[in-house]
């Protein structure tokens, strides 16, 4: 039995096989009510994903236009909006997208820059293309000399099978893998901790008054920084070693019950 914690002033959810069920398309049943109740009692509802505005699935869209989400976190707290609006934004300097697309390209590699709301793939391959199938994300194919540089990036993602030779990437870079294929290329400090830390910070929220929900390698950092930090049934084991509580998974309703199991919502 879960012990009633006090609710927090936040809630941080992350959508793939979080929210969202990829596999099935859909977001179960269950949320809409829940995340309704939990707005309900004066907490903010916020999602933090590494997608960005233009490859939310339609059904997430549909979910945040009704729901009336208060933040949304991006491209792994790239790009961040409040209240609908641009709120903060971390974009990587041009020098490094250039450097790091130029040795991508140069060792045969399969790389997208992600803006704000657009993939734009440089490239194509196997594993850009399995990778990206993967999770429904639409992209657009465009040459690399027509590509405008001096727009902002906020992560390159690159597509190469894991155990294969990585490539050589500048100093205060790293690397994040989502996919066999995949990987992201941020910042060092870039994740969606570092957006995180920085909207508590601008709403005056302590990190020991928010909570975040997560299943992936890139929700670590997220969930070691806020004061309750739950991992899905079917998240990474990494990631559950770090969660303080571990909850049902995605597909059985597990974001509702432990909302109701902690006392943040009535249950159903």
């Amino acid at each position: 039995m879960t012990t009633s914690l006090p609710r927090p002033k936040i809630v941080f959810f992350d959508i793939d096989d979080t929210l969202y069920i990829k596999d099935e398309n859909r977001v179960p049943s269950s949320i809409t009510s829940a995340l309704t109740a939990l707005k309900d009692t004066g907490a903010l509802v916020a999602i933090a994903s590494g997608r960005s505005i233009g490859v939310i699935p339609p059904v997430v869209k549909d979910l945040i236009d009704n729901i009336g989400i208060d933040l949304l976190l991006t491209i792994n707290g790239g790009y961040n909006l409040y209240q609908g609006k641009p709120f903060l934004d971390f974009p990587l300097c041009r020098e490094k997208v250039e450097s790091i697309t130029a040795k991508l390209a140069a060792d045969g590699i399969g790389y997208a820059c992600m803006t704000h709301d657009t993939i734009f793939a440089m490239s194509d391959t196997d594993e850009l293309r399995t990778a990206l199938a993967s999770l429904h994300i639409p992209y657009q194919f465009i040459d690399r000399d027509q590509f405008d540089f001096g727009q902002s990036v906020y992560q390159i993602l690159a597509f190469y099978a894991e155990g294969t030779c990585t490539p050589a990437l500048p100093p205060n870079t790293k690397t994040v893998r989502w996919h066999e294929c995949a990987v992201d290329i941020l910042d060092q400090d870039g994740s969606k901790a570092r957006a995180i830390r920085a909207v508590l910070d601008k709403l005056g929220i302590d990190p020991q008054d928010s909570c975040a929900f997560g299943d992936g390698l890139n929700d670590i950092e997220m969930l070691k920084l806020v004061g309750t930090a739950i991992a899905m049934g079917n998240a990474h084991e990494q990631l559950k070693a770090h969660a303080d509580i571990i909850c049902a998974r995605h597909d059985e309703d597990g974001i509702a019950k432990i909302l109701a199991q902690l006392g943040w919502i009535a249950p159903a």
